[in-house]
């Protein structure tokens, strides 16, 4: 039957955008590589929603999913970050190591793919989650590296706060936090209050700083799911 490959057709395409996105991102076309990233995000939303209409899902598309997130939500944002810090400055006694420096970028590749597996097998995610998604971390680092643009090289210390950026990010894939998702069982204001909340004030983010917005937004859903504290949702 032709429908029970539709999905994994689909997910194939977001694997695809995400290696079109990471050959962007080593070229140094940071905007371009975003783009197919939020391609990438499109395909992995009508996946799972394909799979669920024609009651067709596998343990091949489950697996097949988690591969090809890894690529377009953790190897393409690595990617991203490891072509910025090639090119940036470092304090002095940080120098002699600017070669290697970059390739700590992967490390949250490898954060990303462990994320994935712990979410395959977490019973408790079913509406939430428990740490940070990683299309919402690569659509941080994507708008937020576009959105300086060459502002990024004016600061001798932005290399550094990036790589502390990656490790924080790496932590917060894997980490125990529970963080709410934008699933809704009904449309009422009781009991979607933090998601509603979060959906306005997205709105005049988005407005005032356009592209950069993506990584204010990212950082806002991490601030609100810590102050909130949702419970985790098990199945």
């Amino acid at each position: 039957m032709i429908k029970k490959h539709i999905p994994n057709s689909i997910t194939c395409c977001n694997l695809v955008s995400g290696c079109i996105a990471t050959v962007y991102a080593l070229a140094g076309n940071a905007e371009t590589a975003l783009l197919w990233i939020i391609i990438g995000a499109v395909f992995d939303f009508y996946d799972g929603m394909a799979a669920r209409l024609l009651h067709v899902s596998s343990p091949i598309g489950k697996e097949l999913d988690s591969l090809a997130d890894d690529i377009t939500f953790g190897m393409a944002p690595s990617a991203i970050i490891f072509s910025q810090l090639q090119m940036m400055s470092y304090p002095a006694f940080l120098e002699p190591l600017r070669f290697y420096l970059p390739f700590a970028a992967f490390i949250m590749a490898a954060f990303s793919a462990l994320r994935l597996a712990k979410f395959n097998l977490d019973e408790r995610q079913a509406l939430g989650f428990i740490g940070l998604p990683t299309p919402a971390n690569a659509l941080f680092w994507g708008s937020l590296i576009v959105g300086l643009g060459d502002r990024i090289y004016d600061f001798s210390w932005a290399g550094c706060l990036i790589l502390v950026g990656v490790f924080v990010s790496s932590w917060l894939l894997v980490s125990e936090i529970p963080m709410f998702a934008l699933k809704f069982k009904q449309w009422g204001w009781k009991g979607n209050e933090v998601k509603y909340i979060f959906l306005i004030t997205c709105i005049p983010l988005i407005a005032i700083f356009g592209i950069s917005s993506f990584a204010i937004i990212i950082a806002w859903y991490v601030i609100l799911s810590v102050i909130v504290k949702p419970s985790p949702v098990k199945k």
